[in-house]
């Protein structure tokens, strides 16, 4: 990102702009979270099995994956703010069709959009983001993470509340898509005009920003399968119908939320690199719980720990490969945010193949073991700095 001075002669711009930043993640993490009550109600109407449901996840995935790189380039030409208005108000245009689709071949491409116009959106305001935070001169990205975790509470117990009281699918997807649309109509004109820089589209992660990149890669793909496979799992182990299996994402976002709203804290009393193993621990555990059987509280506690666990893992991870000696901070960041999009995008589609090949119960617990990375990595990833 290229230098440019704070704000300080005009304090009012910069509010506007803090604002319009912390509306456009809550407006992502809301849509997001949108998708994961509805998604049991949409595998449903196209008749998709776990196997093929996967790959329709994978599309999801690609769709974003494909977006990223592009919108990177168009940032650093043409600024960040346009990129988040394509992402924001595609995001609002699109999560009413995943619900409309009729064939698993029209959710694919429903998928695929609403993956590009998510990745497009997730780059774009990570950008504007660091803009605004070099403009206040102090940290701010956590807050800014803190809204995308609160977007993911309204909007999975949004949609939650609304399925449960009866309401169909496509009219509680209507009702997230015009609240959202709502968030991204104030952003808008508040976000900055000359957002470019040079982080780059891509960049290949090399020395220690590889083990951050991996670890940024396993805590993001545990993210998503929560957001994409938790309320499956609910139903699929017998301890929630379909309209009420949202309350497990709903719960992991609430945790996340209030250890990201602290982290700061946390991070500073503990360091980074008790802050990965503890977090990793503690997912560990919440992932164990969501597989007891017979009842509905071990797998809910589970998920609330699995929120709590990650909260501060990505954090940490950018901040560490930030002061890498590896690589410049710029492109070190720009490598390990890709890479842990990559994870969260195309993690759960793997997810899905796993459950096809033997269960869905038997996918999370694989996700417990690829968390143990985070104990066993934290001495070595805390000493990149």
């Amino acid at each position: 990102m290229k230098d440019q001075p704070a704000m300080t002669s005009d304090p009012s711009r910069l509010r506007a702009a803090m604002l319009a930043t912390r509306l456009s993640f809550l407006a992502a993490g809301f849509v997001m979270a949108c998708w994961a009550p509805l998604i049991p109600f949409a595998k449903a109407k196209v008749g998709a099995d776990e196997g093929v449901f996967g790959i329709l996840l994978l599309c999801l995935g690609l769709g974003a994956i494909l977006a990223m790189p592009l919108t990177g380039y168009l940032s650093a030409r043409i600024g960040a703010r346009p990129m988040i208005v394509w992402g924001g108000f595609g995001l609002v245009a699109i999560l009413p069709l995943l619900v409309l689709a009729p064939s698993v071949w029209s959710l694919g491409l429903a998928l695929a959009l609403f993956g590009a116009a998510l990745g497009t959106i997730d780059v774009a305001m990570n950008i504007h983001a660091a803009e605004v935070e070099t403009h206040a001169g102090r940290p701010m990205m956590s807050g800014f993470h803190a809204m995308w975790s609160l977007g993911g509470i309204l909007g999975a117990g949004g949609v939650t509340a609304l399925l449960s009281a009866g309401m169909a699918p496509l009219g509680a997807a209507l009702t997230g898509s015009a609240l959202a649309f709502g968030a991204m109509a104030v952003a808008t004109p508040r976000l900055l005009r000359h957002s470019g820089g040079a982080m780059p589209e891509f960049v290949r992660p090399r020395g220690a920003v590889l083990l951050l990149a991996i670890l940024a890669a396993i805590s993001f793909l545990v993210e998503g399968a929560i957001l994409d496979w938790g309320a499956l799992l609910i139903v699929a182990q017998g301890l929630m119908e379909p309209s009420g299996a949202g309350i497990g994402y709903m719960l992991f976002s609430i945790a996340m939320t209030i250890a990201r709203l602290t982290g700061d804290r946390v991070v500073a009393a503990l360091g980074r690199g008790r802050v990965m193993m503890l977090g990793g621990a503690i997912a560990i555990l919440g992932i164990t719980l969501t597989l007891v059987p017979g009842s509905i509280w071990p797998a809910l506690t589970g998920f609330a720990l699995i929120g709590l666990g990650c909260a501060n893992l990505a954090p940490v991870i950018f901040s560490l490969a930030a002061q890498s000696r590896d690589m410049a901070p710029g492109l070190a960041v720009a490598a390990v945010t890709t890479t842990g999009y990559a994870g969260i995008l195309l993690g759960p589609a793997l997810i899905g193949f796993a459950a096809d090949a033997t269960s869905l119960a038997m996918a999370f617990g694989g996700l417990a073991v690829l968390m143990a990375a985070f104990p066993l990595a934290a001495g070595r990833a805390g000493r990149t700095g």
